[in-house]
């Protein structure tokens, strides 16, 4: 694995999302000297928190899974990710619901979601469910060692038997046909293949591989922090500092100053000048590009995920036929999937997820009232309307998707309205993030793997890259695996490949956990 070059003793890390969190913990378990340096006021990145009213809001991701890839970081520092955070297991993970009135709760426990899916669709169905979730197992182990949990230095390096193995699971086949090999009903291929957005590519065109994200969301299990999803980067940050890391917030990165292939020091907009041995740049790629000078050459633009709208609600009310986290699927498919990243067209028949966090943390809102997060997909900027264009489209948009979820059986659910923060393409722009989304660079094949955005940067000796921008990807678990890649990258360790996590019943604990606010 190559390295940077050269004395590592101190290292800026530059942005305090979860992968420049992580990314300072394993550095730090190495025994570097680390300033961690953040535009905002606290940490989070994208896991953000967001006040309205009396509301505490998660600005980013809803869904914790694979919670173990966030305790190698604490683990790096010789902490636990449990002592910091209690962690509630979600059963069900998701509820869907369908166009057709029907619904199913989606269990991460094998026997559990065996039986929903014979009530639901009959025991033929139950029994392709039991050889897809053995499949996905064994896809999962096939690739997250390899071709996940690894740093790239040439496409060589997939040259390797886990390749054959990937081959012969039919990794390199179509995600739809993959998953149709097991069920023929159209409601449950859904359920496990509406994850390819994730990824920014249509089931139809993904690879089968990536349904190692649905291994993810219906096997490895769904959790969610007290305190909401902001409290695992605040914990991150808590024992960060406790581990000797200096905290610098609302402190922009203006400028790197270089010499002789090397940054020798951050200069912040303030003025003031940080040296440094080695810089890791968490930031999104356009801000990391315009910070070293250029952008990489690729013989192909880059190609970014559809974009989101995100209304947070804080309601007088709530509805009972609501889970943590619910998919409501439109009757629509292919469609859907055609206008997100083709047409540029919005959703002419949505597919939402809804969660409710104050379904376990009743904390995060005023006593009586509730927290609802509407995420709608939406075509990126590229493809679809400019983000000016949103100043317009947006509050339109948001009536339409409140009178969507009405006529879905949430009836009232405008009025009940106490607190509301819309976020469009327009936002999400304004946040510096390319083609108004939040998802980065999509995971086509020619954007993953050794053919992402490489997180070694061409002609600086000590300048390492993280985030969902580059390697391995979008998501949770691969920005933590980006924070450790990078500081693999730094100190030359080896990176250990990512433990299974444990599927036995857990009991949530919580000891030094802090104030989510």
């Amino acid at each position: 694995m190559r390295t940077v070059t050269g004395p590592t003793d101190h290292v800026v890390v530059v942005g305090a999302g979860l992968s420049g969190l992580a990314c300072a913990l394993h550095l730090l378990g190495a025994g570097r000297r680390v300033t961690l340096v953040e535009r905002d006021d606290g940490p989070g990145g994208r896991a953000g928190r967001l006040r309205l009213g009396d509301y505490l809001v998660d600005t980013g991701p809803t869904v914790l899974t694979m919670p173990h890839l966030a305790d190698e970081a604490f683990a790096a520092v010789g902490e636990s990710l449990h002592r910091h955070v209690e962690l509630l297991p979600l059963h069900p993970a998701y509820r869907a619901g369908f166009a057709d009135g029907t619904s199913l709760d989606v269990h991460t426990d094998g026997d559990a979601m065996e039986a929903e899916v014979r009530r639901f669709a009959g025991p033929a169905e139950a029994a392709g469910y039991r050889r897809l979730r053995e499949w996905l197992e064994r896809l999962y182990r096939a690739q997250m060692r390899r071709f996940i949990d690894t740093n790239f230095d040439s496409p060589f390096q997939l040259a390797h038997p886990d390749l054959a193995r990937l081959a012969a699971l039919g990794g390199f086949g179509r995600l739809d046909g993959a998953i149709g090999r097991f069920l023929s009903d159209a409601r449950l291929r859904r359920v496990f293949s509406f994850q390819a957005l994730y990824a920014g590519v249509a089931p139809a065109r993904a690879l089968a591989a990536y349904a190692v994200i649905a291994y993810m969301d219906t096997v490895a299990g769904v959790w969610f922090p007290k305190g909401g999803m902001h409290a695992l980067p605040r914990a991150m940050a808590d024992v960060a500092a406790g581990a000797g890391a200096e905290l610098r917030w609302s402190a922009e990165v203006s400028a790197l100053e270089r010499s002789a292939g090397r940054v020798r020091a951050v200069r912040l907009a303030s003025g003031e000048r940080i040296p440094c041995d080695a810089v890791v740049l968490t930031c999104e790629l356009p801000t990391a590009h315009r910070l070293l000078g250029r952008a990489p050459r690729r013989p192909v633009r880059l190609r970014h995920s559809p974009s989101a709208v995100v209304l947070h609600a804080g309601t007088d009310r709530t509805w009972p036929h609501l889970a943590h986290h619910t998919l409501s699927f439109g009757g629509a498919w292919e469609r859907t999937f055609d206008e997100l990243t083709r047409s540029g067209t919005l959703m002419s028949d949505p597919s939402l997820l809804i969660t409710r966090p104050t379904t376990h943390d009743p904390s995060l809102a005023p006593p009586g009232r509730h927290l609802h997060y509407v995420l709608a997909p939406c075509p990126n900027t590229a493809v679809g309307p400019s983000a000016t264009a949103w100043r317009d489209l947006g509050p339109r948009y948001r009536d339409t998707l409140v009178a969507e979820l009405e006529r879905r059986g949430l009836d009232g659910f405008g009025d009940s309205i106490q607190k509301e923060q819309l976020v469009t393409p327009l936002d999400w722009t304004a946040q510096g993030h390319a083609a108004g989304s939040p998802f980065s660079v999509s995971h086509t094949f020619a954007q993953t793997g050794p053919f992402r955005p490489g997180n070694l940067v061409r002609g600086l000796d000590n300048v390492v890259l993280a985030g969902c921008g580059t390697t391995p990807g979008v998501g949770v678990p691969t920005v933590l695996i980006s924070g450790k890649l990078a500081a693999a990258r730094v100190t030359g360790g080896r990176t250990r490949a990512s433990r299974p996590p444990d599927r036995r019943p857990t009991t949530p604990t919580r000891a030094g956990a802090h104030d989510p606010s």
